[in-house]
């Protein structure tokens, strides 16, 4: 399986992730959740891997525009729901490997994932 890169292209972290899969010659498929969605399967699976806590970006410019009801009281499906309405809210980016996927970017977690 070719492993699939979710994220939004002009994402800094997105970008640092493509530079660091070309430059060890792996090769990925480029997935923009911000132009064609994400389907909640993709997303329960997330969350039932690393927690809504790790896939739900509380830190970015979306959710913190939010009002006080939407981040209040905040579950697994709460987090979904918001995700499929905003995917901007997803933590960025998610590499799918197959059997596992990594959220965020950190180069020893890749190099690790791909045995280096």
């Amino acid at each position: 399986m070719t492993p699939i890169l979710y994220g939004i292209p002009n994402c800094d972290t997105v970008k640092k992730a493509r530079v660091w899969l070309d430059q060890h010659g792996r090769a990925f498929a480029f997935h923009d959740y911000k132009k064609s969605g994400i389907d909640r399967a993709s997303l329960e699976g997330w969350v039932a891997e690393h927690g809504w806590e790790v896939v739900l970006n509380t830190k970015g410019t979306t959710f913190r525009a939010l009002d006080a009801a939407d981040k209040s009281g905040i579950d697994a499906d709460k987090a979904i729901a918001l995700m499929l309405a905003q995917p901007s809210m997803i933590k960025r980016p998610v590499l799918d490997l197959g059997d596992r996927t990594i959220v965020g970017f950190k180069p020893e977690t890749y190099a690790a994932a791909f045995g280096l």
